[in-house]
C-alpha cells in the first residue's frame, strides 16, 4: 500500500510539473513525456468521452501546422477522419499533415478542395489517396515497412494528435488495437494527444495490440462494421501461378509470408494438401483461415513464436475478423519486429510471396509505381525477400509473382526496360524466383543474358519475339540458358 501511495504521489507531482512546462499547456496529456508505454496503466486517469468526432477534434486542440497520425488498414478510424476533416475546415486550420499507412474509407482530408487545410502523407499509398498524390495535393514517403517506426522514434515526425480505432476496454481497462498494430505503438508513444474511436465490432487481438484506456485522452463510441474485402475467385492465370508456386516452391513445414493482392490469395488456395505450415507475415487474409481450419497451418515447426500466427495488420472479410477476435492463436506484433529481416531469417523454410507491377529482363522489380505515376509503396516486399534470402537454414524462397501481361493482354509485364520514371523496389541482386502463369524463372547465380532467357520463357508467348529482339539489342547476343 505504501508503494502504491508513493507512486500516486509521484504521478501527481510529475503531472503538476509537466502542466507548467513542456508545451506550455494545461493538458490532461502532459503525462506523456514520462509515461509512454501504452500497456502501462496511468493511475487516476480516465479517457474523456465525447459525443461526436467533431467535438473530439475540437477538444484535442486541432490547429494549423500540426501533425496527426492516423491508424490504417481495416482499423482506419473512418468516423474520426470525417469529424476531424469537418471540424478542421470549419475552423479553417492550415497545413495540417496527416501521416498514415494504407487507409480504408473515403479519406476526405485528401480532397483537392481541402488542400490548404490538410496534406495527406502516406507511408504506403492506398487507392483513396492515390489520385491526390499524383495530382500534387498529397505526398508519400518511400520507406521499408520495418523502418516506419523510426520516423517517430527518431523525431522525423512528431505527432500532435493520434487517431486510433480500438475495442471497448475490458474489465482491467485494456483496449485492443485490433487489426492494425504495425507502426501504431511508436506513433502513440510520441503523440501528445490520443483520440480513439471505440467500436464493439473491432476484433480483440493480443501481442503488442493492447493499450490501457488511461492513455486515451478523448474517446468516441461509434459502432460500425469494419471495412470488408471479400476474397475474389482467382482467375485462371492466378490459379496457374498459385499452382506453380504451391507445387514447386512451398515445402511442408515452410513458414509463409504473403503480400497483398489476388496472387498471394491464389497461392493459399493451392496449399490444401500441405502440412505443418506456419505464418510469419506483416499481413494475412481469409485464405489463412481456411488453411487453419483444414489443419494445414499449425505453426508447429516455426523456430520462434511456435504455435502462433504472427502478423502486424490485415484487411479481409468479416470471416477473417471473426477468426481474429479473442484468438490467442494469433499474435499481432509491431512491424519493426515482424518485418525485421534478421527475425524473418530465423524462420524455417521461409517462403515469401509478393507481387509487383513489372519486371525487366535483368530482374529489376517495380512494385510502387507505373512510370512516374505513384501507385502504392515499398511495403514489406524488400524486408521479407531479404529475410528469406539470408535465411539461417539456407532454405528460404524469395518469390516475386505476377501475371505475364496487363489485363487487356496488350502489354507484357516482363519488360525490356522498366517504364520511364518507374521505381526499383527490389533490386535484381535480391530476386531469386519470378513466377507467371507460364512457369518459374530461377534467377539466382545467373548472368544478365541467362536471366533474360529465363524471364522470356515465362513471358506471354505473344510477346516473346519482341523481348528476344530487345534482349539481342541490349546484350549484343541472343540470350541463352
Amino acid at each position: 500500500m505504501a508503494t502504491l501511495k508513493h507512486i500516486k504521489n509521484l504521478t501527481w507531482n510529475l503531472n503538476a510539473l509537466a502542466k507548467r512546462n513542456t508545451y506550455g499547456i494545461n493538458s490532461s496529456k502532459s503525462f506523456y513525456s514520462y509515461v509512454n508505454e501504452p500497456a502501462m496503466p496511468i493511475p487516476d486517469k480516465e479517457p474523456c468521452w465525447v459525443k461526436t468526432s467533431e467535438e473530439a477534434a475540437e477538444r484535442a486542440g486541432l490547429k494549423s501546422d500540426q501533425v496527426v497520425f492516423v491508424q490504417g488498414a481495416a482499423a482506419t478510424p473512418v468516423e474520426l477522419c470525417r469529424g476531424l476533416t469537418e471540424y478542421g475546415v470549419k475552423a479553417d486550420v492550415r497545413n495540417v499533415r496527416l501521416c498514415h499507412m494504407h487507409l480504408e474509407g473515403a479519406a476526405p482530408f485528401s480532397k483537392k478542395e481541402y488542400a490548404k487545410n490538410f496534406t495527406s502523407v502516406s507511408f504506403f499509398i492506398g487507392g483513396n489517396v492515390r489520385g491526390s498524390v499524383n495530382d500534387g495535393h498529397a505526398d508519400a514517403i518511400p520507406i521499408f515497412l520495418h523502418e516506419i517506426p523510426k520516423i517517430f522514434d527518431r523525431g522525423h515526425m512528431k505527432p500532435d494528435i493520434a487517431l486510433i480505432h480500438v475495442t471497448p476496454p475490458d474489465s482491467k481497462g485494456y483496449c485492443s488495437l485490433g487489426t492494425s498494430v504495425d507502426c501504431v505503438r511508436s506513433a502513440l508513444i510520441k503523440s501528445k494527444i490520443i483520440v480513439a474511436q471505440v467500436n464493439e465490432n473491432m476484433p480483440r487481438t493480443f501481442g503488442d495490440a493492447l493499450i490501457h484506456k488511461s492513455h486515451i485522452d478523448f474517446a468516441v463510441e461509434h459502432n460500425t462494421q469494419l471495412p470488408a474485402h471479400p476474397v475474389k475467385a482467382p482467375t485462371d492465370k492466378e490459379k496457374a501461378i498459385g499452382k506453380h508456386i504451391a507445387e514447386n516452391l512451398v515445402a511442408n513445414g515452410a513458414t509463409l509470408q504473403l503480400g497483398i493482392g489476388s496472387i498471394p490469395d491464389a497461392v493459399l488456395a493451392q496449399l490444401g494438401n500441405h502440412k505443418n505450415l506456419g505464418i510469419h507475415s506483416e499481413m494475412f487474409s481469409d485464405g489463412v483461415v481456411d488453411l487453419v481450419n483444414k489443419g494445414c497451418i499449425t505453426n508447429n515447426e516455426k523456430t520462434i513464436h511456435r504455435g502462433r500466427i504472427v502478423g502486424s495488420f490485415c484487411v479481409g472479410s468479416q470471416k477473417l475478423y471473426d477468426f481474429m477476435n479473442n484468438n490467442p492463436f494469433i499474435e499481432m506484433l509491431v512491424v519493426d519486429y515482424v518485418n525485421d529481416p534478421r527475425i524473418i531469417a530465423k524462420q524455417p523454410k521461409m517462403t515469401c510471396i509478393n507481387s509487383c507491377i513489372e519486371v525487366d529482363l535483368t530482374g529489376q522489380v517495380c512494385s510502387d509505381s507505373i512510370g512516374t505515376r505513384m501507385y502504392s509503396g515499398f511495403g514489406g516486399q524488400v524486408d521479407f525477400l531479404t529475410g528469406a534470402a539470408m535465411s539461417e537454414d539456407g532454405l528460404g524462397q524469395p518469390i516475386v509473382a505476377l501475371n505475364s501481361t496487363t489485363a487487356d493482354g496488350k502489354t507484357s509485364k516482363i519488360a525490356p526496360l522498366l517504364k520511364h520514371g518507374a521505381g526499383v523496389v527490389t533490386s535484381r541482386a535480391l530476386v531469386r524466383y519470378v513466377v507467371t502463369e507460364h512457369g518459374i524463372a530461377s534467377l539466382f547465380g545467373k548472368t544478365l543474358k541467362q536471366r533474360a532467357h529465363a524471364l522470356i520463357q515465362v513471358a506471354h508467348p505473344d510477346h516473346r519475339e519482341a523481348l528476344e529482339k530487345a534482349a539481342f539489342e541490349r546484350f549484343k547476343a541472343m540470350p541463352t540458358s
